[in-house]
């Protein structure tokens, strides 16, 4: 599978890192979080904050699209989430954004572990796929209110 070509980036320079290399990039990553959250005044065409089992807190997942059906997303996260969600809010809405919704859609979840490395994803395995899955949902969900007209 050929990933898109921003998280293919992300994907090539965290394979590459030695384990303590790659946890430190991590944290520099979760460091960022707050870059990707919803700015003042931005208006989104669909928004899904909530706080689900499998979180330690509350997480919004914000979708604009633009004319030609790209998707960008911002992501608030609450205070207790952990730095390694952290991380991957910054690390998805960098490597994801312009996707169409069926290039969204089609990116497996393979390459989780190849950015966190297998033991984080062994110690955290829900955690590390749980927001590329609210991605993916919210950008369906969107989608299926925009053919309802």
């Amino acid at each position: 599978m050929s990933y898109p070509k921003k998280l293919a980036d992300i994907i090539a320079l965290m394979e590459g890192l030695p384990e303590i290399e790659r946890r430190e990039m991590l944290v520099a990553y979760a460091d960022q979080a707050k870059n990707q959250e919803p700015r003042e005044g931005e208006v989104f065409d669909f928004e899904d904050f909530r706080k689900d089992e499998e979180c330690t807190d509350s997480v919004g997942i914000y979708l604009k699209t633009d004319q030609e059906g790209r998707c960008h997303f911002r992501v608030k996260l609450g205070p207790q989430v952990q730095t390694l969600t952290r991380a991957m809010s910054s690390i998805l809405c960098k490597g994801l954004d312009g996707l169409v919704l069926e290039e969204l859609q089609a990116v497996p979840q393979d390459f989780v572990p190849k950015i966190v490395g297998a033991e984080l994803v062994r110690i955290r395995s829900h955690t590390v796929y749980y927001l590329l899955t609210r991605m993916k949902t919210a950008a369906a969900v969107w989608k299926k209110r925009q053919a309802r007209g």
